[in-house]
C-alpha cells in the first residue's frame, strides 16, 4: 500500500481540510437549494438566474476589499468572522422557508448576503494554507483541496436533492448553518505556524488594494489564467440550467436535478489520481491547462445534447473530469506565482475570474435559455472555452509554457510594506 502523502500526515492541515470540506458540502448545497427554490416559485430560467446576478455583485464589488483584509487582519479570525455571517444568513433562509413566507427575491438576497460574507472568506481561506503547510508540500495542499471543493459539489446538490424531496429547501439552510458552525470550532483548534496575517497593515486599504492590483497586472501568468478561467466559465456555466433540464426536459424532479448537479463532481473525483500526477510531476502543466480546457467546452455542449438522463450523467462526470484539471493547475499556478504578504490580495482578485465567472454565466446563459432554451444556451455557451483554449494553443505564450516550477521564493524574511515593489523583479515563468 502507498505511504501517504508529506501533507496528510500534518495533524493542522488535515483538521482544516475536514473542516472546509464539510463546510463548502452545506455551501454547495445551498446553492443548489436556492436555484431550485427560484426556479420552483418562478417558474423561470432567467429570474433563476438572478442566484448569479446576486454572487456576481457581491464578487466584483467586494473581493479586492476581502483580499485587502485578508492581509491586513489575523485569517483565521477573520474566516471565523465571515463563516458566522453565513451562519446567520442559512438561519433565517431556512425560518422563512419553513414557515412558508419565503419568496424568490428572498433567496436571491441571502444568495447576495452569504457571497458578501464569502469574499472576506475565500481569500483567507487561500492565503492561510502556507502558514499549516511547508513550501515544499503547497503544491500538494492545493492539488488535494480542489479535488476537495469537487467531493462537496458531488455530496452538497446531491444531499440538497434529497433534503428537498424530503422535507423542502429548508432543511437543506439547516445542514448549511450547521456545517459553519463546525468550521467556526476547527479553525479555533487548529494550530498555525508561520505568518497567518500578511503585511499590508502599514499602508491604507485603498493603497493596498492597488498593490495588489499592481502585483496581479505585472504578472502575465495570473491575469491570463483570470482571463482563461472567466471564459470558461461564463459561458460554459451550465448549473443555472439543471433546474430546467431536470424537470422540464428530462422530468426526473429534484432527486435527479441533485444527481444531475453532483455528476461533474464525480468525475472530477475520479479523475483525482490523474490531476494529483500532473501538477505533481508534469512540466508540461500549461498545454495540459488549455486541452482540458477545451475539452471542458465540448463537454458542455454534448452534455446539453444528451437525450436521456443517464447520458447526461455520464457525460456530466466527463466534464468534471476535465474542469477539475484545468481548475487545479489554474489555482496551484496562482498560488505558487503569488508570496505570503500579498497572497490574500490576490487571492481576491482570482477570485473575482474563478467564482465570478459561474455567478456572471448564470445570468448569461439563464438569459440566453430565458430566449432560446436550456438545451441550445448551453450548447452555444459551451463553444467559448473550446475557442478560447484554441486562442492559446495556437502561439507560444505564459500560459501554454507554464511548467509548474516553483516561482516565488518566500524563504527570506518578508520586506517592510512600504519596501517591497509593486512591480515584481521578474516577469514569472517562459520571461514573460
Amino acid at each position: 500500500m502507498s505511504p501517504l502523502p508529506p501533507v496528510l500526515r500534518n495533524r493542522d492541515f488535515d483538521l482544516y481540510w475536514s473542516g472546509v470540506v464539510l463546510s463548502q458540502i452545506g455551501t454547495r448545497g445551498a446553492v443548489a437549494a436556492n436555484l431550485y427554490q427560484v426556479y420552483d416559485l418562478t417558474g423561470s430560467v432567467a429570474l433563476t438566474g438572478m442566484v448569479g446576478a446576486a454572487q456576481a455583485v457581491a464578487l466584483l464589488l467586494l473581493s479586492p476589499l476581502g483580499g485587502a483584509y485578508a492581509d491586513r487582519l489575523d485569517r483565521r479570525r477573520l474566516l471565523q468572522a465571515a463563516q458566522s455571517v453565513s451562519l446567520l444568513v442559512a438561519l433565517v433562509l431556512a425560518v422563512l422557508t419553513f414557515t412558508g413566507d419565503v419568496e424568490a427575491w428572498h433567496v436571491i438576497v441571502s444568495a447576495l448576503l452569504a457571497t458578501a460574507a464569502a469574499t472576506f472568506d475565500q481569500p483567507a481561506r487561500q492565503a492561510l494554507i502556507p502558514a499549516l503547510v511547508p513550501r515544499q508540500q503547497l503544491p500538494q495542499a492545493i492539488a488535494l483541496l480542489n479535488p476537495s471543493r469537487e467531493l462537496a459539489v458531488l455530496v452538497g446538490p446531491a444531499l440538497a436533492g434529497l433534503l428537498i424531496a424530503l422535507a423542502g429547501p429548508g432543511a437543506v439552510y439547516v445542514l448549511d448553518a450547521a456545517t459553519y458552525a463546525v468550521l467556526v470550532a476547527v479553525l479555533a483548534a487548529i494550530r498555525v505556524q508561520g505568518m497567518a496575517q500578511g503585511g499590508g497593515a502599514r499602508t491604507s486599504v485603498l493603497s493596498s488594494i492597488g498593490e495588489g492590483a499592481r502585483y496581479v497586472l505585472h504578472r502575465p501568468l495570473i491575469w491570463k489564467l483570470m482571463t482563461l478561467d472567466l471564459t470558461a466559465t461564463v459561458f460554459g456555466a451550465y448549473r443555472v440550467v439543471l433546474p430546467a433540464l431536470a424537470v422540464d426536459v428530462l422530468g426526473v424532479g429534484p432527486t435527479g436535478y441533485g444527481l444531475l448537479s453532483s455528476a461533474p463532481s464525480a468525475g472530477a473525483l475520479l479523475a483525482t489520481y490523474s490531476v494529483f500526477r500532473v501538477v505533481d510531476r508534469s512540466r508540461r502543466q500549461g498545454r495540459v491547462l488549455l486541452v482540458s480546457t477545451g475539452l471542458y467546452g465540448l463537454s458542455a455542449i454534448a452534455f446539453a445534447q444528451a437525450p436521456m438522463f443517464w447520458l447526461m450523467l455520464a457525460l456530466g462526470l466527463v466534464l468534471g473530469a476535465f474542469d477539475a484539471m484545468a481548475t487545479t493547475i489554474r489555482h496551484a499556478a496562482v498560488q505558487i506565482e503569488t508570496p505570503d504578504y500579498i497572497r490574500g490580495r490576490v487571492q481576491a482578485f482570482y477570485q473575482m475570474s474563478s467564482r465570478g465567472g459561474p455567478a456572471i454565466g448564470d445570468v448569461v446563459v439563464g438569459g440566453l435559455a430565458g430566449l432560446v432554451g436550456p438545451v441550445l444556451a448551453l450548447t452555444v455557451g459551451g463553444l467559448g472555452p473550446v475557442l478560447v483554449a484554441l486562442g492559446f494553443l495556437a502561439r507560444p505564450n505564459v500560459v501554454r509554457d507554464y511548467t509548474g516550477a516553483v516561482g516565488v521564493d518566500e524563504t527570506a524574511p518578508a520586506a517592510p510594506a512600504d519596501a517591497r515593489p509593486t512591480v515584481p523583479p521578474r516577469a514569472g515563468p517562459g520571461g514573460r
